[in-house]
Order: structure tokens, then sequence, then C-alpha cells
């Protein structure tokens, strides 16, 4: 089906958010929905946006509608049999080979690296959940993100370098040349958000995950860090781009 939602507008680099979840309902009136999270992580550096909502079977007519496009988290297994996993794997693949940038987030690095020959699978080492520590290429130190998974990328498509990871996570961020980009923690999380994340949904971890990963959520993330990050790279993918 042809999109329905329209974003912000502007005259800003168009950027297509393909969204494959939700946040709870009772969450989004303080904290948005995932796109709107998107949009607050990334304003202020040039782009404009239109929301896609695959989970509802709606996407984009064509891989160049959008000079980028930005693949959201999602409470779905990248290996579970809904019918808008295979039509985005498809999708997916048609703009990485039309080199039209993709950034991955969470369920977005892992459909990304799925349909572009890795492996997503329930990690044996269980969940992360809370603030996160990351060694990131390029950047000194640690790089502190919210993060919410149990699933995560086990083996890595052959295009794919290792950008960044954890102890806990060896994939935590795959770069495709200039083509794609992702990371498994979630920098447009706020503490805030995670904290009532863990209020909404913390039934579904394990005993003891939510209770560790609360005393953390108190801390500043480097969020800010990823957005300056996931705007390099779309624009200059763009400029980088066949006219």
């Amino acid at each position: 089906m042809p999109a329905q939602h329209e974003g912000s507008k502007g005259s800003g680099v168009k950027i297509g958010i393909l969204q494959t979840g939700r946040a709870p309902t009772d969450l989004q009136a303080t904290h948005g929905d995932y796109d709107d999270m998107f949009k607050r992580l990334l304003a202020g550096r040039g782009f404009e946006f239109r929301t896609y909502p695959v989970l509802d079977g709606i996407f984009p007519e064509s891989v160049r509608d959008a000079a980028g496009w930005l693949v959201t988290g999602s409470r779905f297994g990248v290996y579970e049999p809904h019918a808008w996993i295979a039509p985005l794997e498809d999708f997916l693949r048609g703009a990485y080979a039309a080199g039209v940038p993709i950034v991955g987030i969470c369920f977005g690095h892992q459909i990304l690296a799925q349909a572009l020959g890795g492996k997503v699978e329930k990690f044996s080492g269980g969940w992360s959940v809370g603030l996160e520590r990351y060694t990131l290429k390029g950047r000194p130190g640690e790089t502190r993100v919210v993060a919410w998974h149990q699933d995560q990328v086990v083996e890595k498509p052959a295009d794919a370098e290792v950008i960044g990871s954890s102890p806990f996570c060896r994939y935590a961020a795959l770069a495709y040349g200039d083509k794609a980009l992702s990371f498994q923690p979630h920098p447009e999380f706020t503490t805030a958000f995670g904290t009532d994340l863990l209020t909404a949904r913390g039934a579904v971890l394990p005993e003891g995950i939510a209770a560790q990963a609360a005393t953390g959520l108190g801390g500043e993330t480097d969020s800010a860090e990823i957005a300056d990050t996931i705007a390099d790279f779309f624009l200059s993918s763009r400029q980088a781009q066949p006219r």
C-alpha cells in the first residue's frame, strides 16, 4: 500500500522513517511515538521527515522517494512471520543496491543485517536493558546509550564493518561503506522514556533485570553524539549519490 502518513515538511533533506513498532499508547502523550523521537533526535540538522508505517503494510512507492531511510525499533523479532517483514527486507535490499543511504536502530539494525546476509537470534546471554556503555570506532572513552533488547546480530553480513561493540553485544554498531549505518542501542530514547518504559513493559523482563536497569537510568546519555554521526552519514552519503 502507498504511504498515507505525512511527516514534518520543509526545505531540508527528506528522510523517510520506516516505522516498524510503536511506543506504548499510555506513554505517547508524554514522549510521542517512535518516529517522533527520531524527529527530536535529529532536529536542527537540516532534515524533513515523512513516516511510513510499514508494520501496517504501508510502504513507499520507490526506494528513491526519500534521500535516506531510517528504520525504527520494534517489539517484534525480525525472524517472526509477520506479513510486512519480507517486503521490508526486499525494500532495504533495493535501497542498498540503489545507493540510497539507510540507518537502522535496534530492530532496524537487525532487519538490515538479516536482509543483507547476516543472522539474528535471541541472544543466549539474555537481555540488555538500561543505560549501557559501548566502544565506538573513532570516539575516545565509552559512549552511553539506552538499550532494550534480547535479540541481536550474531553473524554480521560480509559487507559490514564492526564500528561499535560492548562486552554484551559484539555487533553493536555496523557500517556498510557509505550505503548504510546501524546501531543496536536506542539513541532516540531518553533516560526518562527508558524509565517509563520499564514501568509499562518491565513485566516482560526476567526477574531482577528491570530493577538493575532502573538504577542506571539516572545518568546522562551520549545520544547527541550518535545523532551527529547519523546526520553526517546521511548528508555525506547523499552528496556521494550519483546525480
